[in-house]
C-alpha cells in the first residue's frame, strides 16, 4: 500500500508541475492570433492634430485595435518629417468579426507634452517586430 501512495504521489507531483510549463500562449500572448489587417485611412484635421480610422478583424480586444492605430500614427510622423506623436484619443467599435478603431493624434518634431507620447521611429520598429503594418 506505501509503494501505491508514493507512486500516486510522484503522478500528481509531476502533473502538478506540468502546469507550471509556459506555454507559448503564455510566453508571447499571440497563440491563436490571427489579425486581419483592413486599412487605414488618414485625414488631416488641423496643422498637426490626425485623425486615423483602422480596421481589423481577429482581433483578441480593443488594445489589438489600439495598437494598429497607434502603428498608423507613428508612421504618418515620420513619413512627415516628425518624430514624435501624443495620443488624444481613441474610440473603438466591434461589429460582427470586425473591428474598427478612430483615433486622433497630434504629430510634432520634438517630444510634446503629456503621458502618452509615442517616440515614432521607436514605435515602428516595435510595430515591425510585432507584425502590425503601418501606412
Amino acid at each position: 500500500m506505501a509503494r501505491f501512495a508514493q507512486i500516486a504521489f510522484s503522478v500528481l507531483a509531476v502533473a502538478s508541475l506540468s502546469a507550471c510549463v509556459p506555454t507559448e500562449e503564455n510566453v508571447t500572448g499571440r497563440s491563436n492570433f490571427t489579425p486581419g489587417y483592413g486599412g487605414i485611412q488618414t485625414v488631416l484635421l488641423d496643422g498637426d492634430l490626425v485623425n486615423f480610422h483602422v480596421s481589423m478583424t481577429g482581433a483578441r480586444d480593443q488594445a489589438d485595435v489600439e495598437a494598429y492605430a497607434r502603428c498608423a500614427a507613428a508612421q504618418y510622423a515620420l513619413i512627415r518629417g516628425f518624430g514624435f506623436a501624443r495620443h488624444v484619443r481613441t474610440s473603438v467599435a466591434k461589429s460582427g468579426g470586425n473591428w474598427r478603431g478612430d483615433a486622433v493624434y497630434t504629430i510634432s518634431p520634438s517630444l510634446p507634452r503629456g503621458s502618452a507620447t509615442i517616440d515614432a521611429e521607436v514605435a515602428v520598429r516595435d510595430c515591425g517586430a510585432q507584425g502590425i503594418p503601418t501606412i
